[in-house]
């Protein structure tokens, strides 16, 4: 065994203080460059897994200034719809808006205000000709559900309408002057050509939010190494995904390096995020092949048991130090690992562009699932990607419900845990992004770039360890 390596986990660890010239928290700056054309303004993003991130969580992690994935547990239709929804959140001009027929009855249109999440809808001809607006209120509150939508719209002569060239500020006065949430954009011809919506426009008043050339929130989707990804990919990015992340547990597989050539050959506009991996040459390769991004991290998850099953892995914060030197100028993606801000921190300080959340996420309002009450507290289920009732859910997806999805299968995720309820993922950010201000201005670092030349980290014992946190009392 010569040669043996050592490594080390964020514990194992901590960031030596300098003299620092920051004044303020408010004067550092975390924006990141996290692939070739994406920034964004807090380096956190929510993990592609079944029980964290669905359009909910994406649309707000990118609210928030960070990002989210959609996972790929589940059909490509569902997960396009999951991306439409993210787009269609908030816009300054929306293109395409919904629209619907005017014979159509209210059953129809509720029936499809449920699907995706829209409850007004343009009412158009066969030549696209702007007829009318139906409300939320219009078909939730109609008792006949069998009453055409040309009955009970508001007609397009009481409609205040614009023109494609409509700037922003004329927009805003539009909605003071008349007091309406809806302005359709029409053509010389009363052809519908767009819309924008008084609550986008408020959206956007966010500083933080993370936008792409077309004002709509950046997304993220990902596809796996096998079967269906290339025509996966191909129509997340068709519905507007800004990033395709491949999302297998070993990034360092020939098959998965071979898949993020073919995606980079096939899609060599879009940005492309591929790992997991845990050392220099994984970085490196992985790099070669196509990727804009690198995900870091092998069995560092909160309930991974990839190294209790197959003994392989690296301790997050030594793969961190590992893919920093192979990835060159490709950002890295600390997956995993980071239990509170601090090990945050320390992930970005050691080379990280930003840190991917799980458990961390999985407890809040806009993960997917419900609130339940367990052993007396308020709750969320979270499963592992690679558990076992992921891998049969999955199956079942991709061979149309065939039960013969066990074989020999061995789970490296936990199934059916629970985490405890934290409200809001956009307060969650919050606490990261302050925790990483914090520990910038201790090194005296007002960028990331100035924090990876700054910092200098110091080991710790288990001594170290405990005195690191509260200790020595009793907490009431």
């Amino acid at each position: 065994m010569e040669g043996l390596r050592e490594g080390l986990a964020f514990d194992d660890v901590l960031l030596v203080p300098k003299r620092s010239s920051v004044m303020s928290r408010r004067d550092v700056d975390l924006r990141a460059k996290i692939s070739r054309n994406i920034t964004i303004n807090v380096p956190a993003i929510s993990l592609d897994m079944s029980t964290v991130t669905e359009a909910g969580m994406a649309t707000a992690m990118a609210r928030a200034g960070g990002l989210g994935i959609i996972h790929r547990f589940m059909t490509i239709k569902e997960e396009v719809e999951e991306v439409l929804k993210v787009k269609r959140a908030e816009n300054l001009v929306i293109d395409e808006p919904i629209t619907i027929s005017p014979e159509a009855a209210v059953r129809d249109a509720l029936e499809t205000a449920h699907k995706i999440g829209v409850y007004s809808f343009i009412v158009v001809n066969q030549e696209n000709k702007l007829l009318g607006i139906v409300t939320s209120r219009n078909i939730k509150f109609e008792s006949d559900k069998g009453k055409k939508l040309s009955e009970i719209m508001t007609p397009r002569e009481k409609l205040i309408v614009g023109r494609p060239e409509t700037t922003l500020e004329q927009a805003k006065e539009v909605f003071r002057k008349f007091s309406i949430e809806k302005l359709p954009l029409v053509d010389a011809a009363d052809r519908l050509v767009g819309l924008i919506t008084a609550k986008d426009l408020t959206n956007r008043l966010n500083p933080l939010a993370v936008r792409d050339k077309k004002g709509r929130l950046v997304v993220g989707a990902a596809v796996g190494i096998r079967g269906d990804y290339l025509e996966r990919a191909e129509a997340a990015i068709k519905a507007g995904a800004d990033l395709i992340c491949v999302d297998v547990a070993h990034g360092h597989l020939e098959v998965s390096l071979d898949a993020v050539s073919r995606l980079r050959e096939k899609f060599p506009g879009t940005d492309l995020m591929a790992g997991n991996i845990a050392t220099e040459e994984g970085a490196r390769d992985i790099a070669a092949a196509g990727a804009d991004s690198i995900r870091v991290g092998i069995g560092n998850g909160t309930i991974c048991k990839t190294r209790l099953v197959a003994g392989s892995g690296v301790p997050q914060f030594t793969a961190i130090t590992w893919a920093k030197k192979g990835a060159g100028n490709v950002p890295i993606i600390a997956d995993g690992g980071m239990r509170q801000p601090g090990d945050f921190v320390k992930a970005i300080a050691a080379g990280a562009s930003a840190g991917m959340f799980g458990s961390l996420f999985a407890g809040t309002d806009e993960s997917p699932g419900e609130i339940v009450m367990w052993n007396g507290r308020r709750s969320k289920l979270y499963r592992g990607s690679a558990s076992l009732s992921q891998h049969i859910d999955r199956k079942k997806t991709e061979e149309s419900g065939s039960e013969e999805v066990l074989g020999d299968y061995v789970s490296e995720g936990a199934d059916q845990v629970t985490v405890p309820y934290k409200g809001s993922v956009a307060e969650v950010v919050v606490q990261l992004a302050g925790g990483l201000r914090s520990g910038m201005s201790y090194v005296g670092a007002r960028t990331i770039e100035e924090l990876w030349k700054r910092a200098e980290f110091v080991r710790i014992t288990p001594a170290g360890l405990k005195e690191s946190g509260i200790h020595d009392v009793e907490q009431v």
